[in-house]
């Protein structure tokens, strides 16, 4: 589906359970890890400059998520509370991060095995 059909109507933050709900119009619904999105973050930090740079990032299992920051019509900044806040979540990547969870997250637990790194701190 295109952006133009995924715009989302409810984005919550359960943060007992550190998941972020984003339903989509459609009722298209993720629930997305704090974790998993400080890993896929979009920011040049994480996603380097290519794919072929891309920075396997370890050690944020309990990552949570202390603000959620609307960045115009077209995303929001996660603040997480490890620092990190400089990756603009669109909502077409984050439709994007939902329909493609379990892909993004096997290659993840491949490449932190890969390194010899684990989730935790």
């Amino acid at each position: 589906m295109s952006l133009a059909t995924n715009w989302p109507t409810t984005i919550r933050y359960k943060s007992a359970v550190r998941i972020l709900t984003v339903t989509f119009d459609g009722n298209t619904e993720f629930d997305l890890p704090a974790e998993y999105l400080r890993v896929e973050s979009p920011s040049a930090e994480v996603q380097g400059h290519g794919a072929s740079t891309k920075v396997t990032v370890a050690g944020k299992k309990n990552v949570g998520i202390n603000a959620i920051e609307k960045v115009g019509l077209y995303a929001v900044r996660l603040v997480f509370d490890d620092g990190h806040d400089t990756g603009l979540f669109s909502w077409e990547y984050l439709y994007q991060l939902g329909a493609e969870q379990t892909k993004r997250w096997f290659e993840y637990e491949q490449r932190l095995k890969a390194k010899g790194q684990t989730r935790e701190a």
